[in-house]
């Protein structure tokens, strides 16, 4: 076990350092009193906007995927993630608040919610649930922080305060629930009492998301006890672990009562056995297999499966191939995927794998043609969508990589990878001006305006483009410019 553990240590140090200055930059800021804070409930006396909100989120989930480096960039964990909220979150009182859940890669077991619907999930949090309905139990509540925008008032201070501002304290805030260390030094410094306050939801946010959670759950199909199950466990590990509370806990402050509560709102349920999804054993199995250097997680996957201690078969070969593919054992990797497509079950995540090991072996006409095929069965799954772009581009096939992005970017309009692929095709076709254009248009999805214009002022000047494609230009251009000057307006 620690050895499994080292390979987070140089991540989460950068990850520590990056937080911490966060926090540096956020307690510049006076706290916002307790008396301040809207009643519970009552979202239309707050001026701060739905909207506002929304923007807050959308930069401090900039700030995640331009500087974090535990941001996991995974799009089959991420399209799962996002297919449970999803399942969710389309029962929720606010179903069109546009939900986005992401994986951080953090051993921790922890999950926050952000201005806006953004929601962050420790893989920690996934390897440690038990069953789907504890994961969506989870996932349930952060969606209620959400929904009655218990962020939105731990963010607000004022009206006079500008959006830079409310930005840095957020970014507080998420610092402080992604990292215990960071929170702990920010409690010593001479400003301990501006960030402590904002450290945990109130026992009254927490006793709310516990009840629109567990309505959540039920609506949504899974098991309503899964939320009582895994909070009550966490709470018998801080019993038997004293001092050691979960980072979960220390912002989620959860009492005797709380879980009692749980458990009487399951009374008034009726019982129903929920089976998990296969994906979500798929999932926990290739977190599983990114663990320590590849032999030894192929040596687990191969106990694993000789002494039949796995919940999904299918799975645990998965997970084997998944960890012959890191050991570069493409033979090895193809036959463990084999056995996992035995089921009846099909899975985009195993047909990802398969077609990148296929690819891997030389045959690229064959990978290609399982990506086709799976997209066909798994329409809209990420991990298919970016697996079989990219796989064009290694293969030099520019024409037909674009011809399939441009298609793609219809329904995926903000997607950063799908511009970076559309600039790499275009690259590799000697298309200097549209290559920046596209790299323009991914900056300005991660909130990187100047590095925008920088791009864009590359593609006026490549000398290549069409009358079309110099009219995008030079419209996108001064959108940014503009942009610009209302960032350095808010910032004042």
């Amino acid at each position: 076990m620690a050895i499994l553990r080292v390979g987070y240590h140089s991540t989460m140090r950068r990850s520590s350092r990056f937080l911490a200055a966060l926090l540096a930059v956020a307690l510049a800021f006076p706290a916002l009193p307790a008396d301040d804070l809207p009643e519970l409930g009552d979202i239309a006396g707050s001026e701060f906007s739905i909207s506002a909100e929304r923007r807050i989120g959308q930069q401090i989930m900039h700030e995640i995927r331009w500087r974090e480096p535990a941001f996991l960039d995974d799009p089959d964990i991420e399209a799962y993630l996002n297919q449970l909220g999803g399942r969710l979150a389309a029962v929720s009182a606010d179903p069109g608040t546009g939900f986005y859940f992401f994986a951080i890669n953090d051993p921790a077991i922890n999950a926050f919610a952000m201005p806006g619907g953004y929601i962050g999930v420790h893989t920690g949090l996934i390897l440690a649930a038990q069953s789907e309905s504890e994961l969506a139990g989870v996932v349930a509540h952060e969606i209620a922080h959400v929904t009655q925008r218990h962020i939105a008032r731990q963010v607000f201070q004022s009206k006079k305060i500008g959006m830079a501002s409310m930005v840095a304290m957020g970014l507080a805030l998420l610092a402080a629930r992604s990292n215990g260390q960071v929170a702990g030094a920010a409690a010593a410094t001479s400003q301990a009492g501006a960030i402590s306050a904002q450290l945990a939801f109130s026992r009254d946010f927490e006793r709310e998301s516990d009840r629109v959670g567990f309505d959540l759950l039920s609506r949504a199909g899974f098991d309503p006890r899964g939320m009582s199950v895994f909070f009550e466990r966490l709470q018998k590990a801080v019993r038997l672990y004293e001092n050691n509370a979960t980072a979960y806990l220390r912002t989620h402050p959860l009492s005797g009562e709380r879980v009692t509560d749980m458990q009487n709102r399951e009374l008034q349920a009726a019982y129903r056995q929920v089976p998990d999804s296969l994906d979500f054993h798929l999932v926990r199995a290739r977190l599983r297999a990114q663990l320590g250097v590849p032999a030894e997680a192929v040596r687990d996957f191969t106990q694993l499966l000789a002494e039949g201690k796995h919940a999904v078969r299918p799975a645990a070969w998965y997970g084997l191939a998944q960890a012959q593919f890191r050991a570069r054992n493409w033979v090895a990797a193809e036959q463990a995927l084999r056995e996992a497509r035995a089921g009846k079950s099909g899975s985009a995540m195993i047909e990802h794998l398969l077609a990148d090991v296929r690819i891997a072996q030389g045959d690229v006409d064959g990978g290609l043609a399982i990506y086709r095929s799976a997209a066909e069965r798994f329409p809209r799954h990420h991990g298919l969508v970016f697996g079989y772009a990219a796989a064009l581009v290694a293969a030099k096939r520019y024409p037909e990589a674009l011809r399939f992005v441009d298609a793609q970017l219809s329904s995926f309009p903000d997607e950063v990878r799908l511009y970076r692929l559309r600039a790499e095709s275009y690259a590799g076709l000697g298309r200097r001006a549209p290559q920046h254009l596209a790299l323009a248009e991914a900056a300005a999805l991660q909130g990187q305006t100047q590095a925008a214009i920088e791009q864009l002022n590359l593609a006026q000047r490549a000398g290549d483009a069409n009358f079309f494609e110099n009219s995008t230009i030079d419209a996108r251009l001064r959108e940014m410019k503009q942009r610009r000057i209302e960032e350095i307006k808010e910032k004042r």
